[in-house]
């Protein structure tokens, strides 16, 4: 494991530039790569000259480009989402969808298919289940008046079993949308519409700035609670805080893609394995990693098995769970 040093603003500058290096290393990959590869020289001239091919201009900005944005979206988001609630509630388990939000989420589309929604409609009522599910388990994980982990955990376990069962018992009076509800479960880039990204991007990237910005508060919290207000930290505040803005997170990014398992919980140990465990430099790192690793996901399922295309959720857990295993194998040798 690598050992924490002191992050000077010189070395932060550079892992934050190595970072967004590999990002747009994906990001080339996802454009080029494909049912039909584009040659770089294609692309430069789509986007930066006035001489441009109109199907390769058709492929690249309405297919490709959206979900590549998505996927950094999803990936960043979740990872990062995964990185402060393992600081917060102090479990190295933790991850977006212990807490239930995606299980509330994936029961607000899964209703909508079986009333027969427009695709609007199911990201509408994914985020309203979220931010529910979000309400009740902030209810249910308080005592005396403060978050506390445990509780939260246990509480978004219950709720989130709760609402799987709910789900499974629709599922079974789906008909046509069977094949669209099981995508959604599974965890899927393509049903997406360009129009979410309007405001999908925004809300991650803002969210994932403040989190980056609280990242010094989550390194005095991890002390334990009575020394970080010996400290000056509104523990409270912070906690109600980071839990609402990333639970908000969660339920946008939920609401256009379903499930996408592993990368909330696999990409903040690698950080932490690779950087040591300050947050100033994992949540940074951990957002760019998870972009990057959906975005190849991303682009290797939808040129596998090409013109067809398999859930990137399918891929993330087959790659996380041997991996996660190898890391944990490794870091208690």
């Amino acid at each position: 494991m690598a050992q924490s040093s002191r992050l000077t603003p010189a070395s932060y500058i550079i892992r934050i530039f190595l970072l967004l290096m590999i990002v747009i290393a994906a990001i080339m990959a996802g454009l080029l790569i494909g049912s039909v590869n584009i040659s770089i020289g294609d692309l430069f001239s789509a986007v930066f000259t006035s001489t441009q091919n109109s199907t390769v201009s058709q492929i690249i900005f309405d297919i490709r480009l959206p979900r590549v944005l998505y996927a950094i979206a999803v990936g960043g988001g979740l990872s990062i989402a995964g990185a402060v609630f393992q600081a917060l509630l102090m479990n190295p388990l933790a991850e977006p969808y212990i807490l239930g939000i995606s299980s509330g989420g994936t029961f607000g589309a899964v209703l909508s298919f079986l009333i027969g929604a427009s695709l609007i409609t199911t990201q509408l009522f994914s985020f309203v289940g979220a931010l529910s599910v979000m309400l009740i388990v902030f209810v249910l994980g308080k005592r005396f008046g403060e978050l506390e982990p445990n509780v939260l955990l246990l509480s978004g376990v219950m709720v989130g079993a709760f609402f799987s069962a709910a789900i499974l018992l629709m599922m079974g009076l789906l008909n046509n949308s069977l094949r669209t509800a099981v995508f959604w479960l599974i965890g899927n880039l393509s049903i997406i519409d360009k129009q979410s990204l309007v405001w999908v991007l925004p809300v991650t990237f803002i969210v994932s700035f403040i989190l980056i910005l609280l990242s010094n508060k989550y390194n005095i919290i991890s002390l334990g609670t009575e020394n970080a207000r010996q400290l000056g930290i509104n523990t409270t505040l912070l906690r109600n805080a980071t839990y609402i803005l990333t639970s908000i997170m969660i339920g946008a990014l939920v609401s256009v893609s379903g499930i996408i398992g592993f990368v909330g919980l696999l990409v903040p140990h690698i950080c932490r394995m690779v950087f040591g465990v300050d947050n100033r430099i994992v949540l940074p790192a951990s957002f760019f990693i998870g972009a990057a690793y959906l975005t190849l996901a991303d682009t290797i399922v939808r040129s596998v098995v090409s013109p067809a295309e398999l859930p990137v959720g399918a891929v993330t857990a087959l790659i996380g769970a041997p991996v996660f295993i190898y890391l944990l194998r490794k870091r208690f040798k």
